[in-house]
């Protein structure tokens, strides 16, 4: 498949200089933009054409192609120059200017050359030598950062550990209602306010699978936003954080979801290598769509409603 794609992208190749008459990279670049595009796809990685990065200096730079994965985390990216350009001077400049070296091509029409992990892996012929790009484009897409692996990681952690932990939360919620008359009245309190802000058939048992999803999911919030309080300014958030605050005294929380701390690190380390804030809005929005798989998937009893993503999304934020 991978041969057969560069097979395709040397045709391609040769129809572009054939009908434009030309060699600016402007023109020829879209051939290997279409080979990355295909290529991508294979991985689940989504291309984006002028990408743009925030860089340590602060400054704005656009990227020619970015490989996104689902979660919009950057895998890698792409900078094409033209054939008479110094590649090597012109790749010293742009990591000058910020350009990340953790998984980038640079190419030029004659030779691409991969950096990863902030050094230069290797180089590869592009006129002609089949094997040496082909070499070359699969170390740049079997490239995994340590970041995205241990996420991978505690996702799957996370399924696992799931279902034990929405038993221990319906039992301590149960109890608690049985045993609280001041808890009891909290939930009273937050149904007539949920019928009011929410929908008029919202049920108790609706809101205590919505004090659960907001007891597993705040941490999200704050880690993908880098801000503790970023969603308890909304109304509905605001109601629930008083009911949870009810509901553990001293670290009955924090042990409960002790076996959670790995995935919400894990959001934190990969949510640090998203920069811009419509991003961080995508990366929260496929966080709830694999956090609803695994909710409704794990969970044995009575699930009362089940709120969607863009649901959470909406009233939370």
């Amino acid at each position: 498949m991978s041969r057969q794609l560069i097979n395709e992208y040397r045709a391609e190749l040769d129809r572009l200089r054939a009908v434009s008459g030309s060699r600016r990279e402007s023109v020829l670049r879209e051939a290997f933009k279409d080979l990355l595009k295909r290529w991508g796809r294979a991985h689940d990685l989504q291309f984006i054409a002028e990408h743009d990065i925030l860089t340590k200096q602060m400054t704005r730079i656009y990227v020619d192609g970015a490989l996104l994965h689902g979660l919009r985390v950057p895998f890698g990216y792409w900078e094409a120059k033209d054939e008479n350009d110094d590649l090597a001077a012109e790749i010293e400049a742009k990591f000058r200017k910020g350009y990340p070296k953790d998984n980038i091509v640079f190419t030029d029409d004659v030779t691409a050359v991969l950096y990863q992990n902030g050094g230069e892996v290797m180089r590869a012929a592009m006129q002609a030598d089949d094997d040496s790009l082909l070499k070359l484009l699969t170390c740049f897409f079997g490239h995994e950062r340590q970041e995205i692996a241990d996420f991978n990681k505690a996702v799957k952690q996370f399924a696992t550990d799931l279902p034990h932990i929405l038993a221990a939360l319906r039992d301590r919620i149960a109890e608690k209602n049985a045993q609280s008359a001041e808890f009891a009245g909290a939930v009273q309190a937050f149904l007539k306010h949920a019928r009011d802000a929410i929908n008029p058939a919202v049920s108790e048992d609706d809101v205590r699978e919505m004090l659960i999803q907001h007891i597993l999911t705040e941490g999200i919030f704050a880690k993908v936003f880098d801000d503790p309080d970023f969603h308890r300014k909304n109304n509905v958030a605001a109601e629930l954080y008083k009911l949870e605050d009810k509901l553990f005294a001293g670290r009955e929380k924090a042990e409960l979801l002790r076996a959670l701390a790995p995935y919400y690190s894990g959001i934190a380390s990969t949510a640090a290598l998203i920069q811009s804030h419509s991003e961080k809005q995508g990366f929260l929005k496929a966080l709830y769509e694999d956090f609803y798989k695994a909710y409704n998937r794990k969970a044995a009893d009575r699930l009362g409603v089940v709120y969607t993503p863009g649901e959470i999304v909406r009233f939370m934020i």
